[in-house]
């Protein structure tokens, strides 16, 4: 009795997964189109009113959401196809995110100056910086991780016929 219920609720537990992997998967699809509509606009936006540089940074901050969410998805579709979730996906969206941040936050404070004049209240130095050390700090724990996870060993593809051709000695 006792094993009939942990199967059934082992069961109902693998179902529900399921399903919330479904429901990921969508909102991921929905974020993603999203961010590539406001990815449009901003582009549209920029040209009307002939801000183009500024326009190109902006489009650019949204470009690496648009990444970030890439990386999300194919984590979501290895997940579901292995049922493997690799830590370097975590420490990848991190990366795009301080990147992100690193383009962003000049941006920001090129429109706000042409507004005020005081350039020392906009840019701080500090935190620029500690961006920047985080930024090395995630780049090694990435190269870290990177070499130490095993890499899948990939069958050959049945149906591609690869051609060798050899060389003839000169």
């Amino acid at each position: 009795m006792k094993q009939s219920f942990e199967m059934r609720l082992l069961g109902w537990l693998r179902s529900f997964s399921h399903i919330l992997h479904v429901f990921l998967a969508i909102v991921l699809m929905l974020a993603s189109i999203m961010v590539l509509w406001e990815f449009i606009a901003l582009v549209v936006h920029s040209v009307r009113i002939n801000d183009l540089a500024h326009g190109f940074l902006q489009s650019l901050g949204t470009l690496f959401i648009v990444w970030t969410l890439s990386s999300l998805i194919n984590a979501e579709i290895n997940y579901v196809q292995t049922g493997v979730f690799h830590l370097l996906v975590i420490i990848e969206v991190a990366m795009i995110s301080l990147l992100r941040q690193l383009i962003v936050e000049p941006v920001k404070i090129a429109a706000a100056a042409s507004t005020t004049q005081n350039y020392e209240e906009l840019f701080n130095p500090l935190h620029y910086g500690l961006l920047l050390l985080s930024l090395l700090v995630i780049g090694i724990l990435h190269k870290i991780v990177a070499t130490a996870e095993p890499k899948p060993k990939r069958e050959p593809d049945q149906n591609a016929s690869v051609k060798t051709e050899s060389w003839p000695n000169s």
